[in-house]
């Protein structure tokens, strides 16, 4: 079966390519703006940052609404208006219901924008495989050349701090949002293994894998212990989808190939195994960092049982975080590197998605917002039979971002990059997929 990432990469028809471009301008323009570097810091929470790419996400929406109302047809099916209209129940209600409804405003347009609009808007602009193909490739890109700075960054000397010197690879994202270089870098490695997985025999396939080879060194650098779990589970689970043998004689090279890096190669060892290491010291002598999560994690389980269905209000967990946290919490990080002088980042969000809408929407948005990634991730286990390829890549982000969850939530410049994720992953799941 001729799949379409297979087709859209090298063997795609210049003029084809070119038009598909043009008409996913928009789409593209999101992710390529991402490469512009963030002036502001990194808000946890539902916090803004006004980066370009935010502003390029407001112009997607708004195009995509004048072709809907210059179409005349419904846009979308009931149940797709459903899926991707259900977090609006629980982020209203969370704002109707809070202490201070204004101040939970700008929590309730950021909510809107990262899980409906703009993942509405990308499913709308995508037509068909070919589509999906190119904004694929689109993350593999933005992920390669982020990559690219990170690298460079953790050799020559020049990233983020991390354990006193600056080797923490961050791409243009900068030391205050860590996170940002990482995400984008996982995306990619789960985009190619997706398509090399779901791809037969060629120039595609090899492709594939010649990226996966040079994202595994980038992210490695970034030393983000919760990408690594998601990315590693996330690629686990589209091997399995692919078959047994072959999940057994990928995990084996993917293997080798890290022992050539780390071990053979000697890069950043002693750190890399350090902060592995870091991940099971969660009662014996954790770090502070790993104290601050789970402070704040005990805080989210107590804002939520003070408000057990509505929460306290969207962006509420700053203005409640002292009043339900233990002793144990620092005052914030420490971020320094990258062009960037010291500076005492504060710590504004539990670093877990779902403990955070639980602690500012309750149950009741949390179930709205869950069952809607949930209902997307059943939708495309249901059309794996429809291309594996395209298949197995939004398996594959949906699931790597839904355990990421369980150690970040939204916030920083890449956070609309998420929007576009779920938007290529709602498009597999709910639209209507024609083989081309």
């Amino acid at each position: 079966m001729a799949t379409a990432v297979a087709v859209a990469a090298p063997h795609a028809d210049v003029r084809d390519l070119a038009r598909r471009v043009g008409a996913l301008s928009p789409v593209l323009a999101v992710i390529g703006l991402l490469l512009v570097p963030a002036g502001g810091g990194a808000e946890g929470g539902t916090g803004g940052t006004g980066t370009l790419a935010d502003a390029a996400s407001g112009l997607l929406v708004l195009i995509c609404l004048v072709r809907v109302l210059r179409g005349g047809a419904r846009p979308l099916t009931r149940w797709a208006a459903i899926v991707l209209g259900l977090p609006v129940l629980g982020i209203c209600l969370a704002a109707i219901t809070s202490n201070d409804p204004a101040a939970s405003l700008p929590g309730v347009a950021r909510y809107v924008q990262v899980f409906v609009l703009v993942p509405a808007a990308v499913l709308l602009t995508i037509r068909d495989r070919r589509d999906f193909a190119v904004v694929a490739w689109a993350l593999v890109v933005l992920a390669l050349l982020q990559g690219a700075v990170g690298v460079a960054q953790s050799l020559t000397g020049t990233g983020a701090s991390y354990m006193g010197e600056d080797v923490r690879a961050v791409g243009t994202f900068g030391p205050t949002d860590v996170m940002g270089m990482a995400t984008v870098v996982s995306y990619g490695l789960v985009v190619v293994t997706g398509i090399a997985l779901g791809s037969g025999p060629g120039r595609t396939r090899t492709a594939a894998l010649v990226c996966a080879g040079l994202l595994l060194l980038p992210l490695t650098l970034s030393y983000s212990r919760g990408a690594w779990i998601a990315t590693v589970l996330a690629c686990a689970l589209q091997l399995l989808l692919s078959g047994l043998r072959r999940a057994g004689r990928v995990a084996l090279a993917v293997g080798a190939l890290a022992v050539v890096l780390v071990g053979g190669l000697g890069i950043g060892s002693t750190m890399v195994k350090e902060r592995v290491a870091s991940i099971t010291q969660v009662t014996a002598a954790p770090d502070q960092s790993v104290t601050d999560r789970y402070t704040m994690w005990a805080a989210a389980g107590r804002m939520w049982r003070a408000e057990p269905l509505t929460g306290v209000g969207l962006k509420g967990f700053p203005q409640y975080r002292d009043s339900h946290a233990s002793l144990a919490l620092s005052s914030g990080s420490d971020t320094a590197g990258a062009g960037a002088a010291f500076q005492r980042q504060p710590l504004l969000s539990p670093h877990n998605m779902y403990l955070l809408v639980l602690s500012e929407q309750g149950l009741v948005g949390l179930l709205a917002l869950a069952g809607s990634w949930v209902a997307l991730l059943v939708g495309a286990l249901r059309r794996r039979a429809r291309g594996a390829d395209c298949a197995l890549v939004a398996i594959g982000l949906l699931s790597w971002q839904l355990i990421d969850f369980f150690y970040a939530d939204i916030g920083g410049p890449s956070t609309v990059l998420l929007s576009v994720v779920l938007g290529l992953t709602a498009w597999w799941s709910l639209a209507e997929v024609k083989r081309a």
